[in-house]
């Protein structure tokens, strides 16, 4: 196995000068591989090769698109074992859970795939006698890719895919804490019959790859998911150059529990949403809002749920809860914490380090009661396995608060009411409902993507994706009069 990982550039692999370790959070003592660091020379040849290769591969027939994408998509869900393994292990997330991860990655490709033969342009009538209109996309040239860690293969491949199947060149930068998928995803598409230069991976530090790529002239489009804080440095990084840009940021996601709830539904939803994957997932819900009627026994049950969660090993059979990413993300769940109780906030369970078998980034799934919606623990995101109950006094009350944030991304309802589900869907500003589900979870075919602070400039996912990755053309065509 390789012990030093390089960079893809212009379809060649290209080693650094300096590399990062990539350390596993179940276990400090299991270092992955060493991934290489790339830096303005390398960024500046895979500009180059991006730029010589976009107009290439926009003229690319879509049939040897399609099949470049479907063999990307079959291979990520025949090899989804292995990687969702290599994944786990790098991330933190249980196996399952990273096997899920490649599987929907590579029905990211497959699905994008399928669009390359569904890329439809519109004809129109001119107000002008004898004149005929032509509407249709074009690739809008160089795309940057910045991926976060959470979600290293999913939210990657939902960027890469479509960037792809509308004829555009990539330029990827994925975070420096799980360089392991970025590289295995890299290298599958290194082997499919792409232009040199049409996709290219840039690993590195944000202060030195992120940076150049969002203040570049020679990108057309930059799409990231990160922090709200990165995308407000990367819009105005991108301001002098007009980039087009695609935001996906904080949140700050409510669960709201009706008092007609079915009880162990809620519970289920709640421990799931707010907990799993550490709770470092940006549909997370850290806010749990409860109608006081069903207040105390909903308290009562979600306490003793995510008290007998097991916390472990992200390989170790059993585990359901990982440890979180890294040091910086163990030290915000203890400063949280810290917040949460000066604040007058009641611990209800965890707060602390978890113990496991091997020294990692372990944390107790924890629940704060007694909290209000102006406490910064349910004002900021958190990001880590800690879940705030609120008390609502009823549904419009409930709703309130659910709004009452920065952010708007996703949010849900526990109720056996269709008329009070309809009415949520209606009433909450956020770009995703979940009704009787978690908040976490979202399909592949359809928009994601929030309101607010939460998201800025077109949707992801599904044929909406077209919208950010293409430029409308219309083209108007006086044929002549007929001999």
């Amino acid at each position: 196995m390789q012990s030093a990982f390089a960079n893809f550039i212009d379809g060649e692999w290209v080693a650094a000068s300096r590399t990062v370790a990539n350390i596993n959070p179940s276990d400090l003592s299991d270092v992955i591989g060493h991934y290489a660091q790339g830096d303005g020379d390398q960024l500046a040849r895979a500009i180059a090769a991006a730029r010589r290769a976009a107009e290439a591969w926009g003229r690319t027939p879509i049939e040897q698109r399609y099949k470049a994408l479907m063999a990307i998509g079959r291979e990520l869900i025949t090899r989804s074992a292995e990687l969702g393994e290599l994944l786990s292990r790098e991330e933190g997330k249980p196996r399952a859970e990273g096997v899920g991860e490649v599987y929907r990655a590579g029905q990211f490709f497959e699905f994008y795939a399928a669009e390359c033969h569904r890329q439809y342009g519109e004809n129109a009538e001119s107000v002008r006698p004898g004149i005929d209109v032509d509407v249709r996309r074009e690739p809008v040239g160089v795309v940057a890719v910045i991926s976060p860690w959470n979600f290293p293969m999913a939210t990657a491949s939902w960027k890469i895919a479509p960037a792809l199947a509308y004829g555009n060149a990539v330029i990827w930068k994925p975070s420096n804490l799980t360089p392991a998928s970025a590289w295995a995803l890299a290298e599958i598409i290194s082997r499919q019959n792409l232009p040199p230069g049409t996709f290219n991976l840039m690993m590195g530090s944000g202060a030195v790859i992120g940076s150049a790529l969002v203040a570049s002239p020679d990108i057309d489009a930059i799409t990231l998911t990160g922090s709200r804080e990165t995308g407000r440095v990367v819009a105005i990084a991108c301001a002098p150059n007009l980039t087009k840009l695609q935001l996906e940021m904080g949140s700050k996601n409510a669960l709201a529990v009706m008092d007609d709830a079915d009880l162990d539904l809620a519970v289920a939803h709640a421990v799931n949403g707010a907990f799993f994957g550490s709770g470092q997932k940006c549909t997370a819900s850290s806010r749990i809002i409860v109608d006081r009627k069903l207040h105390d026994a909903f308290v009562d049950r979600f306490v003793m749920a995510a008290t007998a969660l097991k916390v472990g090993h992200a390989l170790d059979e059993g585990t359901q809860i990982g440890p979180v990413a890294d040091a910086t993300q163990l030290a915000a769940a203890e400063g949280y914490v810290a917040l949460g109780k000066t604040a007058g906030a009641e611990l209800s369970c965890g707060g602390a380090r978890a113990e496991a078998r091997t020294e990692g980034y372990y944390f107790s799934p924890t629940v704060f009661t007694g909290t209000s919606n102006d406490m910064k623990i349910n004002r900021e995101e958190m990001f880590v396995p800690i879940a705030c109950v609120i008390k609502a006094e009823d549904y419009d009350h409930a709703v309130t608060i659910v709004n009452d944030t920065e952010f708007g991304l996703t949010a849900g309802i526990i109720t056996q009411s269709l008329a009070r589900a309809s009415a949520f869907r209606r009433d909450v500003r956020t770009g995703c409902v979940m009704v009787n589900l978690p908040t976490a979870g979202t399909d592949y075919h359809v928009p994601f993507g929030g309101r607010k602070h939460s998201s800025h400039g077109p949707r992801e996912q599904g044929r909406a994706a077209a919208e950010f990755y293409t430029a409308v053309k219309t083209s108007y065509i006086n044929a002549g009069r007929a001999a």
